[in-house]
């Protein structure tokens, strides 16, 4: 039988700690909550493997440390109000209430939503899940401070760009159709991103954020 609680030591002291994720907040959540419960029944055993874990056709939860160095470059404080754009099972979602003020996850598969629900619910008392389509976001719950999006995209929606607060930030994986790609970071200022490039890495494209004119880079 797997040890998680050994495998999640593991994983932040293997996978996390030395990608240069310093945030004792961060790592404190990391280290409380149970990857393991937010994966498919058949992934538990791999939940803290340095891969990819497949969740829904064409869906995929992060690694952990692409996920980890994500939300430690994005600065989630205690006072944020924070979007987590494709929360699959809600892993990503209760890490994040660990560290805001309130956290909404979005997600479009129906069959994630009711995992996320229940597990949202279990875990974290300041989350919620929006049964929405990822590239629309939860505009009624917002604006938000930040945006996160839990894979990659060729392009961000205005309609999600719209929702983040004058000065707020967001994170993403930027799709070019190369298998390499990077982080981004953004802040806005007035109708615009300023974007700096935070780390290397890629990620499954999300659905809704293939190439479209709209805030391409």
């Amino acid at each position: 039988m797997t040890d998680f609680a050994k495998a999640r030591r593991a994983m932040v002291e293997s996978q996390i700690r030395p990608t240069d994720v310093t945030s004792l907040p961060l790592i404190k959540a990391l280290l409380e909550v149970p990857r393991e419960e937010f994966v498919p029944a058949n992934f538990r055993a791999v939940a803290y493997a340095d891969e990819e874990i497949p969740l829904a056709p064409g869906r995929a939860m992060l690694t952990p440390r692409n996920f980890a160095k994500m939300i430690a470059a994005l600065d989630i404080r205690d006072d944020d109000l924070v979007l987590d754009i494709g929360c699959g099972f809600g892993y990503s979602t209760v890490v994040i209430a660990r560290l805001a003020q309130a956290v909404v996850g979005v997600e479009e598969v129906e069959s994630l939503v009711r995992e996320a629900e229940e597990l949202v619910t279990r875990f974290a008392d300041n989350a919620v899940i929006v049964e929405a389509a990822l590239a629309a976001g939860a505009p009624a719950h917002g604006p938000y401070d930040v945006i996160v999006l839990e894979g990659a995209a060729a392009c961000l929606p205005e309609a999600i760009v719209g929702q983040l607060k004058e000065g707020g930030r967001i994170g993403w994986f930027h799709h070019d159709g190369e298998a390499a790609g990077e982080c981004r970071i953004g802040i806005r200022h007035g109708g615009d991103i300023d974007w700096r490039f935070a780390f290397n890495g890629s990620a499954p494209l999300l659905p809704g954020f293939a190439r479209a004119p709209a805030f391409e880079f």
